[in-house]
């Protein structure tokens, strides 16, 4: 707790009017009674202070406190500092180098992406070389295999990159008897070519020769005798005959191959009339080109049961006739 403040000393009581006008006008001093009387009351008063405590001094109020005066802005410094200028300065020394950097890495990129354009698609150094080409499938009767050869071996030196190869196949699958054609490179310097042959399934009589057709119709060359395997197709060539042709060779192609190699004859008086006899003399009338994997099976069925058979109708394989 804090002390209790010290009392205060009494004043003097000043001299009033009366006091003054009862003095001498000339005179400095006081009386002597007057001067005893003075000192008695101040004991007095010092004994009644000091017996008496103390008695606390009011404390004033705060002051009402009203809005805050804004100071005055502080003077500036009239020095000026020149660290943004410096920084500004770096962030764009920075700047240039990231673009001369990044300039720099598109410039390389594009060389190297040049570079390898050029060795690729231009240079020799990945060129098709002809000790490299494999061709296989060319070499059956009824394509022109020499030919096939010409047509490949002519693009020897070429990148392979810059082959035609869509070109080259379109000009291979117009030979007579192809027809199928891949291409694929064989990287650095190699072309594979497998060229799918097409096959004759028939020998049809014109003049003293014979024309070999595969099962779509399309002629694979002339032979002046009948290739050993092959049927004899006794329908004439002609726009009439057509559908009759596309019928008979359409029942030759869905043969299995033991029954097409004992196929010796063949007759179509229209489409839905197609006929084949057996070396052994059997006659099948297969009837048109429609349903002929369950028509093979009958036949297959009562070739197997056996018996003097001369005829097998399955044109209606359902109901199959043998006589």
């Amino acid at each position: 707790m804090r002390p209790p403040p010290r009392p205060r000393a009494p004043e003097r009581p000043r001299p009033g009017p009366a006091a003054s006008s009862a003095s001498p006008a000339g005179s400095g001093r006081r009386p002597a009674g007057a001067a005893r009387s003075a000192g008695s009351a101040r004991s007095a008063a010092s004994a009644r202070s000091a017996a008496s405590p103390a008695r606390p001094r009011p404390v004033a109020s705060a002051p009402e406190r009203g809005p805050r005066p804004v100071p005055a802005p502080a003077a500036r410094d009239p020095r000026v500092s020149t660290a943004m200028a410096d920084r500004l300065a770096e962030r764009s020394a920075m700047r240039r180098h990231r673009s001369w950097r990044t300039a720099l890495v598109v410039v390389l990129v594009l060389g190297l992406v040049g570079g390898a354009g050029w060795v690729v698609g231009w240079s020799d150094l990945l060129a098709l070389d002809a000790e490299e080409v494999t061709v296989t499938g060319a070499d059956v009767p009824v394509v022109d295999g020499e030919r096939v050869h010409e047509i490949v071996l002519g693009a020897a030196g070429t990148p392979l990159l810059r082959l035609d190869t869509a070109g080259m196949a379109a000009e291979i699958r117009s030979l007579r008897g192809v027809k199928d054609v891949t291409l694929a490179r064989s990287w650095p310097h190699g072309l594979g070519v497998v060229v799918v042959a097409r096959e004759p399934v028939a020998a049809v009589p014109d003049g003293t020769d014979y024309v070999l057709l595969d099962d779509e119709g399309v002629r694979l060359g002339r032979r002046a005798g009948v290739p050993e395997g092959l049927p004899v197709v006794s329908v004439p060539l002609e726009k009439e005959s057509a559908r009759a042709l596309q019928a008979a060779l359409a029942v030759v192609a869905a043969l299995p191959p033991g029954l097409s190699a004992r196929v010796d004859q063949v007759s179509a008086r229209t489409q839905d009339d197609v006929e084949t006899v057996l070396r052994d003399g059997l006659s099948i009338r297969w009837g048109g080109a429609d349903r002929l994997p369950l028509k093979v099976e009958v036949v297959r069925t009562l070739r197997a049961v056996g018996g003097d058979v001369a005829v097998i109708d399955v044109s209606s394989p359902e109901l199959p006739v043998t006589r």
